[in-house]
């Protein structure tokens, strides 16, 4: 295996590993952590398989389909942290059919490069870090003690027997030449950045000037309106060299800002490039939402509406169809190949069905997966069970107030029940319906701290539950704004 396919090699997660890392975020919906874990694994098992295959053995598209608010685009973003892969999620209702002003669809090929070129870059700094502390440490030493011109007549200043190391009670000054006094110096001072005693203290740098110049938005080769990312620098020519300015800062700004230049330098640029590209064809994930919003729903084409194809339905498939089937698609950092991305469509469906979607497109997304409404006891779980649960997010922030609360199994059944209720009476939004609840019944705690209340414990119980949300459960209207 070559340098660079170790590189995109994924994460070696088993379906159920992944099940069960979803399971820590994710409440319910069983079939779709199942149909996702193992396409997450296939691509690993595509990667290791013999070579002669390798390349034909192509990934099952998943469509999943169900209500807003029960976990689709969740599944989707967590299963790309689990894989450390690059992922995009876009919205097929942004884009419009190619010779139309706007978005085409094969912009979000060219947003995953990007992305994944950006991820390999911060993997190399991250690799190069310790040394570009090293070089900005010895920048800052310059600055503050600038070294001593060796004397080009004498091949050895030093005087016999002296160590940089060696302790102040063995050091003579009398007797010390300017170069060994100047090391001196700079080692209690390489000791003073070392340990922050100097973080406060101003200095002034030379530091370049950000090379990141207006992008322009120009028209594409078949009409679409595109964001090409062309650098008025890079057109020009870097004219008068690279600009630099001088900025007065404190030694800890310095630290970070000279960090982040020494390790550009370091990185391999177009190696970056390479591996990004290599990772976005082997390991890439985009994720369609909305995808519903382009099918053509069936009532309205028996209509007889006429007009021709809608530009942002039929015609987006169209252009849609041959990314999803693999086709090469240029960036500014070269072809990219999409033969071996994942795609993740989702979508309510409740005007359209997916067989309202064209033929073609719907056989790219063999693999199904109906997500269920959620119910008054998903509601608890969602509540209770997460390491992200809403009821955890409320307390940590009330906790750096100083002030610590706890909700009641009571409570927490009846934040539960009021979504449910209302859910099915206004409008079925899911798990956002809990935002929003939360929201309302925490209202009044989260203007008092930390005027009114600046420490102490408080619980949350069933009649604080009920005093707060009673009114506007029962107020039909009012709960239609409100909750």
């Amino acid at each position: 295996m070559s340098t660079l396919q170790k590189t995109v090699t994924q994460k070696n997660l088993t379906p159920q590993q992944v099940v069960a890392e979803l399971n820590k975020y994710i409440v319910g919906q069983d079939d779709a952590k199942r149909s996702v874990s193992i396409a997450l694994r296939n691509r690993w098992r595509r990667m290791n398989a013999d070579e002669e295959i390798r390349d034909e053995i192509l990934p099952n598209n998943i469509l999943l389909i169900g209500p807003t608010g029960v976990g689709k685009t969740e599944i989707a973003r967590r299963l790309a942290k689990l894989a450390e892969a690059p992922f995009i999620k876009v919205e097929a209702s942004k884009f419009t059919e190619v010779g139309y002003v706007g978005r085409d669809v094969e912009s979000m090929i060219r947003d995953l490069a990007d992305i994944a070129i950006d991820m390999v870059k911060t993997e190399m700094r991250d690799r190069v870090e310790e040394e570009a502390r090293e070089i900005v440490e010895e920048r800052i030493l310059d600055i503050l003690i600038p070294p001593v011109k060796k004397n080009k007549g004498n091949s050895n200043n030093s005087s016999p027997g002296f160590d940089a190391n060696s302790s102040d009670q063995d050091f003579n000054p009398q007797s010390a030449s300017d170069e060994e006094l100047n090391e001196r110096t700079r080692k209690k001072f390489r000791e003073k950045l070392r340990n922050g005693e100097l973080d406060e203290r101003e200095i002034e740098i030379e530091v370049q000037k950000s090379s990141r110049s207006p992008m322009m938005q120009v028209f594409g080769p078949q009409g679409g309106m595109d964001e090409m990312g062309i650098n008025l620098q890079d057109m020009l020519g870097n004219l008068g060299g690279q600009k630099k300015t001088n900025r007065k800062v404190t030694i800890e700004e310095a630290r970070e800002i000279l960090l982040e230049e020494e390790a550009e330098k370091l990185i391999d640029h177009e190696s970056a490039v390479q591996e990004g590209l290599e990772r976005v064809q082997k390991q890439g994930i985009i994720f369609i939402d909305e995808i519903d919003k382009v099918a053509e729903s069936s009532n309205n084409s028996k209509g007889g509406g006429g007009g021709g194809p809608d530009v942002s339905r039929q015609g987006v498939q169209r252009d849609m169809l041959p990314i999803v089937e693999g086709s090469n698609v240029s960036t500014k950092h070269g072809m990219v190949k999409t033969d071996h991305m994942l795609f993740i469509g989702s979508g309510a469906f409740h005007v359209s069905k997916p067989s309202d979607l064209i033929p073609e497109l719907q056989g790219r997304f063999p693999i199904r997966v109906e997500l269920n409404s959620l119910t008054e006891e998903d509601f608890f779980d969602i509540l209770t069970q997460p390491k992200n649960a809403l009821t955890k997010q409320y307390q940590a922030m009330l906790k750096s107030e100083g002030v610590d609360i706890e909700f009641t199994e009571d409570a927490l059944k009846e934040v539960a029940s009021i979504a449910a209720q209302v859910n099915d009476r206004v409008e079925n939004i899911g798990a956002r319906r809990l935002h929003t609840i939360l929201s309302s019944l925490l209202d009044e705690l989260l203007f008092a701290v930390p005027d009114d209340i600046s420490s102490g414990d408080i619980t949350i119980d069933k009649d604080y539950v009920n005093k707060q949300l009673d009114d506007l459960v029962k107020d039909k209207d009012l709960s239609q704004y409100i909750l």
